[in-house]
């Protein structure tokens, strides 16, 4: 049964699997075993960019495009169902509007970019889409009246996500029954099924044909395939699946704007988070985007601690002063890249195979 559910793709590694039960089981219990709202908003960011990462693995990872657009699609989603709600109200129908409307759009864009440039080598390729990116950004924080500007938009969800809502007076262990905690999970399950859809999508005769072009395009070519239908088919998919991480960002943050999803620091965040975990592997979006969003957000309270730790030691505290937390960040995305060259994902199933073979 769970060899079906995962589409015949397990994890192959003993710590691999223990690991992907320890998170799953941590995100599912997240707002009763971890109290507060950083803890909940953190847990809710690695929902959302273990699906965006995994959406950009099937396009880098899978089928071997590399594309700075990505982030424009997940914006086109956050932003779909912050007009729509600003514009018709708080609602179901406003969202489901929005969403659909962002989908349909990401789906010409993406055909578009896809028929108009795949043709050409990959860095033409990537720099078409970094441009393309780059002329969407600026138009988001130029159309003021319609997306907020720079400013960006603040909307109200339907009532029943809204932190206002409670269906109980009293918690339930522990923890209120409100519209924040009906919206973690909103972002929980749709995640789970959309991450099995993809593990479904990598591990079909389609997605066996996504790993041909990527490991030779010639030769797919030679035997039959039309690689510029895969290769589009591939990019749209892709930018619908970072459509709807986008839409559950801002049904979150109640809010977006150009730094919250348009951001080339969040492509950039993207693409590390697929090297940490491992390319061609969906479980490495998972483990990537814990263990980033993670280090993100807890990297500079462990070194306050290490700070205090060493405050008679005069260089030593200056350099794990909470300010250096980027610096250390590299210096871990260093050491993760030089250990794992191939993600984590992709190193524990070597081993694995490399044991099962002695």
């Amino acid at each position: 049964m769970l060899n079906r559910i995962l589409s015949h793709d397990l994890p192959k590694s003993r710590w691999l699997a223990i690991a992907l039960v320890i998170i799953l089981i941590a995100l599912a219990v997240a707002p009763f075993a971890f109290p507060g709202s950083k803890a909940l908003s953190v847990a809710a960011k690695m929902l959302v960019f273990v699906l965006l990462v995994a959406s950009y693995d099937l396009l880098l990872g899978y089928t071997g495009i590399v594309s700075f657009a990505h982030t424009m699609f997940f914006g086109i989603g956050a932003y779909g169902v912050a007009i729509a709600s600003t514009r018709l109200g708080e609602g179901f129908g406003a969202v489901l509007a929005g969403l659909g409307i962002a989908l349909v759009i990401s789906l010409v864009l993406s055909l578009v970019i896809g028929l108009f440039s795949l043709r050409v080598k990959a860095i033409f390729y990537a720099m078409i889409t970094l441009a393309v990116a780059a002329a969407f950004q600026t138009l988001a924080s130029q159309l003021s009246d319609l997306t907020g500007g720079e400013d960006g938009l603040t909307f109200k969800n339907p009532g029943v996500l809204s932190p206002s809502f409670e269906l109980f007076e009293e918690p339930i262990l522990g923890v209120m029954v409100d519209g924040k905690l009906f919206s973690y999970y909103l972002l929980f399950v749709v995640v789970l099924v959309l991450f099995l859809a993809l593990l479904r999508i990598v591990n079909s005769p389609f997605g066996r044909v996504l790993q041909a072009i990527r490991e030779n395009d010639f030769r797919a070519e030679a035997i039959g395939y039309r690689t510029v239908v895969y290769r589009t088919l591939s990019n749209v998919m892709a930018a619908l699946f970072a459509t709807v991480a986008g839409a559950l960002l801002a049904l979150w943050l109640r809010y977006t704007g150009p730094d919250t999803t348009l951001s080339f620091e969040i492509m950039l965040d993207i693409l590390l988070i697929v090297v940490i975990g491992g390319m061609g592997t969906m479980y490495g979006a998972v483990v990537g985007a814990v263990l980033f969003v993670l280090a993100q957000n807890y990297l500079q309270d462990l070194l306050k601690i290490g700070e205090t730790a060493l405050a008679n030691v005069p260089v030593l505290s200056s350099l794990v002063s909470p300010d250096r937390w980027l610096l250390w960040l590299g210096v871990l995305f260093v050491l993760s890249v030089y250990h794992f060259p191939t993600g984590i994902v992709g190193k524990l199933r070597a081993r694995a195979l490399q044991r099962a073979a002695a």
